[in-house]
């Protein structure tokens, strides 16, 4: 697996150089100033691109071309926007870049409940609290007919719980939820975030399934001519948020897909920590049934509670195996299949004490990932050598 960092730009605090000195081969990026429909064009791709090779580092995965909600919808919009990402993917293939990641969750990026979770010893987590969330959504957001999504046990622990909050810690939780994230292509205002769930109120899971095979059929033969894997996220968490459709979450989800859009091309993203949050989820399965399609990994771990809680663990301790999913994907980056090596990035990390204060993106401080990466470069190390 080719070892990469994902790099937000220009405005990123951590630098190509302190990525280049933490071992780092490769980069994943994308052009962060272009609002979704717009396209990228090439001359400014080809700018990134070289701005990263000056760095003695390769442009190796965008991640990833923004869409907006009316793609996923069908809306009015959906066709011209369409249009504008095919032309940034032809615009990408022709720089050289030959990897897209890209998501099809409605509305929300990867959500999280807390990005400050302290842990004893081991620095500053992002959480996802059952809890919380469904006192943001019953509570604060009164959501139509939330209630009747939850356990009548957890809403009501929801509601107590949101009785002893602060009014700033009641802000800090919608904050955290709705805008708080790095890869969010926009905040929300009041009332803004309920209007966009809303738009969702009647779009059922098959509604969403078909949009995402509508789109993929409009873009694979561009992929396909530019020689370009695409690569979905799964959905983060990988279960229904705000009674939105979750079409990317399991491996019945990964089969239709695949069936539904044959190509080579359509690909996947293997965001361990994503799948990982759910129990259900076999991992290092996944990892082998889909050893054609994988062509990136975000490698991180997490530690779940039985009301489906977690928080982001250390890289190899937590719920899943990372080393047996480790071995799972170098036995899968040999299949006969396969004509790319599996990029991977160690994903998140937690803000050690040294960095507390300094100005981070959550989840991509430099020491946590830095930590993640070494960690991750010798499992890799030591099962290549076991295998060898």
């Amino acid at each position: 697996m080719r070892q990469t960092w994902r790099w937000f730009g220009a405005n990123d605090p951590i630098s190509l150089e302190n990525i280049r000195q933490a071992g780092s081969q490769g980069i994943v990026s994308a052009l962060h100033g272009y609002a979704p429909g717009k396209v990228w064009p090439k001359a400014a791709i080809l700018q990134h691109k070289q701005q990263i090779e000056a760095a003695g580092l390769t442009w190796d995965v965008c991640e990833s071309i923004w869409m907006s909600d009316e793609i996923k919808l069908k809306g009015a919009a959906a066709v011209e926007e369409v249009a504008a990402w095919k032309e940034t993917l032809q615009n990408l293939g022709e720089a050289g870049v030959k990897t897209v990641c890209y998501n099809f969750m409605p509305v929300v990026d990867w959500t999280r409940t807390d990005l400050n979770h302290k842990l004893d010893g081991q620095g500053i987590a992002l959480r996802f609290d059952m809890v919380d969330f469904v006192a943001y959504d019953v509570f604060i957001l009164q959501r139509d007919k939330a209630a009747q999504d939850y356990d009548v046990g957890i809403v009501a622990l929801a509601e107590q719980r949101l009785q002893g909050k602060t009014a700033d810690e009641i802000a800090s939780l919608e904050k955290n939820i709705v805008a708080g994230l790095p890869g969010g292509a926009e905040s929300h205002g009041s009332g803004e975030f309920a209007k966009r769930v809303a738009r969702f109120d009647d779009v059922s899971n098959d509604d969403m399934r078909n949009n995402l095979v509508s789109f993929l059929e409009a873009v694979i033969p561009t992929a396909e001519q530019q020689g370009i894997s695409l690569a979905i996220h799964p959905d983060d968490p990988p279960f229904p948020l705000f009674g939105l459709p979750r079409i990317v979450s399991t491996e019945n989800d990964l089969d239709f897909l695949f069936d539904a859009v044959s190509s080579p091309a359509n690909g996947l993203t293997f965001c361990v920590g994503s799948f990982g949050s759910r129990a259900d989820n076999d991992l290092v399965n996944m990892a082998g049934k889909y050893a054609d399609r994988i062509h990136f990994t975000h490698l991180r771990n997490v530690s779940r509670d039985d009301d489906g809680s977690f928080y982001e663990a250390e890289h190899l301790n937590g719920d899943l195996d990372m080393i047996g999913i480790v071995q799972a994907l170098l036995k899968a980056e040999k299949n006969e299949a396969r004509s790319n090596e599996i990029f991977m990035r160690p994903d998140h990390g937690h803000l050690l004490a040294f960095e507390e204060g300094s100005t981070v993106n959550p989840g991509y401080s430099y020491l946590g990932r830095l930590k993640g990466m070494a960690e991750l470069r010798g499992v890799v190390k030591a099962v290549e050598h076991l295998a060898a």
